[in-house]
């Protein structure tokens, strides 16, 4: 999932704020922005744990110029966080497919560093179907 973020340079303090908007309290100083994009990852993803440990859902990211909209000013960035891990423990189920689509299905795990596993795949495909907007 994308996150969108927004920075700020604070000129009397010499330093980026930056926001993750759908993540209220989610915040990261930095020097740079390199750096802060950097950071930020980090503090997404002790976020999204504690709201795991907790058992709250994880909250789907809004669209940047939904976003620019709320708040004009600043610098925005798209962070990428993969939210599978705090998702809740894997179950194994049963499903069954075509032959042509289990094989297009390896092909495209096969060449692509973004998928691990035929399952990590069908998940990745699960969850975006899922954030889809009605």
């Amino acid at each position: 999932m994308f996150y969108p973020v927004v920075l700020r340079f604070d000129s009397e303090q010499n330093h980026y704020q930056i926001s993750v908007p759908d993540l209220p309290g989610c915040d990261e100083i930095c020097q740079t922005i390199d750096n802060g994009l950097h950071q930020v990852k980090f503090t997404i993803a002790n976020h999204l744990s504690i709201l795991a440990e907790y058992g709250e859902a994880i909250p789907q990211a809004k669209e940047v110029g939904f976003w620019q909209q709320q708040q004009p000013t600043g610098i925005w960035a798209l962070v990428e966080i993969d939210i599978t891990p705090y998702l809740g423990k894997s179950h194994k189920i049963n499903v069954t497919l075509p032959e042509l689509l289990i094989k297009q299905i390896d092909d495209r795990v096969s060449k692509s560093d973004n998928y691990k596993t035929r399952s990590g795949f069908i998940a990745t495909a699960c969850i975006n179907e899922l954030t889809l907007k009605d």
